[in-house]
């Protein structure tokens, strides 16, 4: 099967945004304006094609990403061909993170929503750092300006303040608020009108004779940053004092693939205007083919590797999303970086070293399908059932294997103890379960050794909710949930060492173990857990070394102040010695933990809790309240902006006293005050709430 696009006009982009920015919607709209399909679904009706789950059309928010193709010939620039465009949409709501960050990993652009009435939001501020990690070239488009409070200008300036100075927008709106009835181009310098945003083309008119000055400022700004990047033309237009339009937008398209120019689009996203994002889409972002080659490691050396975007290079993809699908079972969903993947083709899983099959191949839009024979260089697709392949894990050609950088993931912050209704659900809650964190890497699922319980833990309460209702509906499981509990962590502020000895003797062979360990906080945070084996000449053979280490790792999961699992600890082990015949894998692992145990305890240990960045959203009557009542939460306020006719606040606060907060924010503020909140970090919880914590009244 021919291949439908070169290479270098494909382009592999995800909608990245806050929640209720109107990402879906924006999407919707270019599925739309595409021919993808036949008319814009509206959220709020719960019919739009990529919030395709029940949950999401009855909650009005996006849950899990979903992939589609579609075309797009530029319109209003002299046309280079058709572009095959792939999009995710992701979700908006901080429990669902780890589909933004699945994405981003693999996308080479990204569209940046913004509600043209919030300008930057506590999660356009998080997916930004996430796409700035992954080196993801960005386009923002303000959507909503055309309604009250919209106001473009102000969006702009919160992007270039919050975000990054080399936001520069690339088009202007005609009107303000409900009067919004086009743009101007700044580099076509043209102005595009419609009558009603459902309008299918936009109409190519003079520039407004009141809009000439601002068009100047705005384009010659646009001009100097543009031509930053590129001394020949700089200097031609110092000399010059112009450039011409091909010019100009191939020096916006090298600043945005080197993340130095992120060019800004505002308008509706339900409407036609929609059509000059896709301009922007084709003309700023990457194809595959612009990027550096992808790298990665050799799974057995660890020697730095790369493969370039080539459809005859050897085979090199990435599993970034694993999902249940009720009627062809396991998808795997992946993008493929180099070479080609065909239908029925044996695939090495390097990351695991296992091989696959490749069955049936499925390029998807939402939650429909079609059949495809190859996907190659840059193509994103689906492959059903894949047994052993989970998110983060390389698919690569048997014979010239590679390992491409895993996604990391944050990890979950909440906690709820979860039974099965009756006999009958039992079985089928811990085949759910495990199914479904298969799916989501930031799900958990655990035992509590003294009660037997299952404890799940995700990223907040909805995303727990929705998990448990999704077990319900998808796998028939009732269940009944616990209250929800802080996941706290353990870590040490000191250094220590101790000693760890297991012998036994009692006829016949013994146990013998001996270790040294020394226990230090690790430099960076968010480390988890370092080893280090310092042992020289042999005082412990080299084949204890691993059970060493296993008995470290299981003490720490058992904590040493209230039996929480333990985080950013470097662990040495730099003595210890051996019996010709009594030592054993398991005396060793005892001793390591025992050392560890006692090393820990000397090392002052203490409680960690999740700290969340709340920003509460108000009107300016009930300020004192809401500030009196997070402070009294143990809360940092960090910031108090206004917005037309609120207040908003940027707090930092606890997890645990954030349990209920909606409910009580609304009696606050008469049911007019709404808040997000996203993790932010992991902190050393106060000896006065820590003690709480170990009787467990916290």
């Amino acid at each position: 099967m021919p291949r439908q696009h070169p290479i270098e006009k494909i382009r592999d982009i995800g909608i990245i945004a806050h929640i209720d920015a109107g990402k879906t919607t924006t999407t919707e709209g270019i599925l739309y304006l595409t021919g993808r399909t036949h008319k814009i679904g509206a959220v709020h009706e719960g019919d739009t094609q990529m919030d395709w789950m029940d949950q999401e059309r009855e909650r009005g928010i996006t849950i899990t990403s979903a992939a589609t193709a579609c075309e797009w010939e530029l319109k209003h620039y002299p046309s280079t061909g058709k572009h095959g465009v792939s999009i995710i949409d992701t979700p908006g709501h901080i429990d669902f993170t780890v589909e933004v960050k699945r994405s981003l990993r693999v996308l080479d652009g990204a569209v940046v929503v913004f509600d043209g009435k919030m300008g930057v939001e506590p999660q356009s501020e998080t997916n930004w750092h996430y796409a700035d990690e992954y080196n993801v070239p960005r386009i923002c488009f303000i959507n909503k300006i055309n309604q009250t409070g919209g106001d473009f200008y102000k969006s702009l300036a919160s992007i270039k303040e919050r975000l990054n100075p080399n936001a520069i927008a690339v088009q202007l709106p005609i009107g303000f608020e409900k009067s919004i009835r086009g743009v101007v181009d700044l580099v076509a310098l043209k102005a595009y009108t419609y009558t009603d945003f459902h309008d299918k083309e936009l109409k190519e008119e003079e520039i407004p004779a009141a809009m000439k000055e601002e068009v100047t400022k705005y384009r010659t700004e646009l001009i100097e940053k543009a031509v930053e990047h590129d001394d020949k033309l700089m200097e031609r237009y110092l000399e010059n004092g112009e450039i011409t339009q091909a010019e100009l937008v191939d020096a916006i398209r090298k600043g945005t693939i080197a993340g130095k120019l992120f060019p800004v689009y505002g308008g509706d996203g339900r409407g036609v205007i929609v059509e000059t994002v896709l301009d922007g889409v084709v003309n700023y972002l990457p194809a595959p083919s612009d990027l550096p080659p992808v790298k990665g490691t050799h799974p057995e050396t660890g020697e730095e590797m790369t493969r370039e975007a080539k459809d005859d290079a050897p085979l090199s993809a990435l599993a970034f999303k694993i999902a249940a699908d009720p009627f062809v079972g396991t998808l795997t969903y992946f993008r493929v970086y180099s070479g080609t993947l065909k239908r029925g083709s044996y695939i090495l899983n390097s990351t695991k070293g296992t091989q696959e099959r490749v069955g049936r191949v499925l390029r998807m839009h939402a939650n429909h399908r079609e059949e495809i024979e190859e996907v190659y260089a840059g193509g994103i697709a689906a492959i059903v059932g894949l047994k052993d392949t989970t998110t983060g894990d390389t698919l690569c050609d048997p014979d010239k294997s590679i390992v491409l950088e895993n996604i990391k993931f944050p990890e979950p912050v909440i906690s709820v103890r979860i039974s099965p209704k009756t006999k009958a659900d039992q079985e089928k809650m811990g085949i759910s379960l495990h199914k479904l964190a298969e799916e989501d890497p930031t799900f958990r699922v655990s035992g509590d050794p003294d009660t037997g319980e299952t404890i799940i833990s995700g990223m907040g309460e909805l995303h727990l909710e929705v998990l448990v209702e999704r077990m319900k509906r998808e796998f028939g499981v009732e269940a009944s949930v616990g209250r929800p509990q802080v996941a706290y962590k353990e870590t040490i502020l000191g250094e220590a060492e101790a000693e760890g000895k297991y012998i036994r003797q009692s006829g016949g062979r013994g146990q013998y173990g001996h270790v040294w360990i020394e226990v230090r906080p690790t430099e960076e945070r968010n480390a988890g857990y370092v080893f280090v084996n310092a042992i020289r000449g042999g005082v412990i053979p080299q084949e204890y070394i691993p059970a060493v280490e296993k008995g470290i790792r299981e003490a720490m999961e058992r904590g040493i102040v209230a039996g929480y699992p333990m985080i950013d600890i470097e662990a040495k082990l730099f003595d210890g010695s051996y019996h010709d015949v009594d030592s054993s894998e398991a005396a060793f692992k005892i001793a390591a933990s025992t050392a560890f145990q006692e090393a820990a305890r000397k090392s002052k240990p203490v409680i960690l809790e999740p700290i969340m960045k709340v920003q509460v959203i108000a009107p300016p009557e009930f300020l004192g309240d809401v500030t009196g009542d997070l402070s009294a939460k143990r809360g940092k306020i960090e910031a108090l902006n206004d917005r037309p006719n609120i207040k908003v606040v940027d707090a930092k606060v606890p997890l645990s006293e954030m349990f209920g907060y909606a409910t009580k924010l609304r009696s606050m503020t008469q049911g007019r005050g709404s808040f997000t909140m996203e993790f932010d970090r992991y902190d050393v919880v106060p000896k006065s709430i820590e003690q709480m914590i170990v009787e467990g009244k916290k």
